[in-house]
C-alpha cells in the first residue's frame, strides 16, 4: 500500500526558467538509468524475495520507494525549470515572447531546436515532464532487470546506483544554478548510499560467488586469453595469485589460437593450478542447489496462502493463509 505524502523527500528549488537543461535533466526521469527505472526494477525484483528472504524484500521496496520520491523530485525539479513555458505556449491568440523566458534570441532558437528534435518535450507536454529520456526516446520496460536471484540482481543494482551516479555528475556539469546544484548532489550522494545498501545486503548471502548457484567449469575458470596484438597490458587480472586462493593462480595463455587446436578446442585444456576438481565442483552444485531450494520451500507452501498478515507486524510473509474471508 502506498500513501503519497505532499513534501518532497528534498525541497527542490530553482533559481530561474532552464527549459534546455529541463530537456537534459528528463534523462533521470524517463531514461534507462534515470529513476522511474530504478524504481520499477526494486520493486519487480522486491516479489520473488517476499517470502523466502523477508529481510531482503524490505530493503528493495523501501529503496524502490525512495527512487519514486528520487522521481517525483526530478519532475519538480524539471517544471520548475520550464516556468512560464507553459503559459506562453498557451497563449495562442499572439505571437508569445519565449524570449523573455529563455534568456534571449538564442535562448529561444534554443527552445524552438529542442521542440524540432524532441516533439514530445514541450510541444506536446508544455512544460511538464515527459516519460521519455533527454533525446525523446520513450521509456521501456526493457531497462528493467529482474533475474530472481539476490546473488545476480543485487549485483545489478549496485551497476544501475553507480551509472545513476555518474549521470547525475555529468548533469551537473551542464547548469550553473546553485539551487539546481544542491538537489542534484543530494540524488547523486543517495545513488552512494543505495550502493553501500546493495553491496551489504550481498554480503549477508553467504556463499554469492560465482553468482546463481552452478559453480564453474575449473578447466575453464582462471584462463586469460592473450586476444589482442601488439604490447601486452599484465595485472592482478590476468597473472599472479588475483583472486583466488594460495597455490592457485591465473593461466595466461599467450598464444589463443595456438592453444585452442592444441586442446581440441579447449576440450583437452588442462589447469596448471586450480585445486579444486570437477567432482567437487558437481558436489558444491549439488549442496548449494539444495540449500538454495530449502530456504525458498521452507517458506512457501501450497494453496491457499496469502501476502500479508493484518496488521503486518512482521516482516515475515504469513506461510498459510488466514481460514477467515477465505
Amino acid at each position: 500500500m502506498f500513501h503519497h505524502v505532499k513534501e518532497l523527500q528534498f525541497n527542490a528549488r530553482v533559481s530561474e526558467p532552464d527549459p534546455k537543461f529541463a530537456a537534459l535533466l528528463l534523462e533521470q526521469f524517463g531514461g534507462a538509468n534515470g529513476e522511474l527505472a530504478a524504481a520499477m526494477r526494486y520493486f519487480t525484483q522486491a516479489f520473488s524475495t517476499r517470502k523466502p528472504y523477508p529481510d531482503k524484500y524490505d530493503m528493495l521496496m523501501d529503496i524502490a520507494t525512495e527512487e519514486f520520491s528520487h522521481l517525483e523530485i526530478v519532475g519538480a525539479t524539471i517544471t520548475m525549470l520550464l516556468d512560464g513555458v507553459n503559459g506562453e505556449l498557451k497563449n495562442a491568440a499572439e505571437a508569445s515572447p519565449l524570449n523573455k523566458l529563455t534568456k534571449g534570441k538564442a535562448g529561444k532558437e534554443d527552445v524552438l531546436h529542442e521542440a524540432l528534435t524532441n516533439p514530445q518535450f514541450l510541444v506536446q507536454s508544455a512544460g511538464g515532464p515527459t516519460l521519455t529520456n533527454s533525446q525523446g526516446v520513450p521509456f521501456s520496460g526493457s531497462y528493467i532487470d529482474a533475474n530472481g536471484d539476490l546473488t545476480v540482481d543485487l549485483r545489478s543494482d549496485m551497476a544501475a546506483e553507480a551509472r545513476a551516479k555518474i549521470t547525475y555528475e555529468y548533469l551537473m556539469k551542464f547548469t550553473d544554478d546553485p539551487l539546481v546544484h544542491d538537489s542534484l548532489r543530494f540524488l547523486m550522494t543517495r545513488e552512494i548510499a543505495h550502493f553501500q545498501m546493495f553491496g551489504a545486503a550481498l554480503e549477508t548471502i553467504q556463499p554469492n560467488f560465482p553468482m546463481g548457484i552452478l559453480q564453474g567449469d575449473p578447466r575453464h575458470t582462471h584462463t586469460y586469453f592473450n586476444l589482442s596484438n601488439g604490447a601486452e597490458a599484465r595485472g592482478p587480472w590476468n597473472e599472479g595469485q588475483g583472486p583466488w586462493s594460495a597455490g592457485e593462480s591465473w593461466d595466461y595463455v599467450k598464444e589463443p589460437h595456438k592453444h585452442v587446436i592444441d586442446t581440441q578446442g579447449e576440450i583437452n585444456h588442462e589447469p596448471k593450478s586450480v585445486n579444486i576438481t570437477q567432482k567437487q565442483v558437481e558436489a558444491k552444485n549439488k549442496e548449494l542447489s539444495h540449500k538454495r531450494s530449502a530456504e525458498v520451500k521452507a517458506k512457501t507452501t501450497s494453496a491457499p496462502t496469502q501476502w500479508s498478515s493484518y496488521p503486518q507486524d512482521s516482516i515475515d510473509s504469513p506461510v498459510k493463509a488466514q481460514t477467515t474471508g477465505i
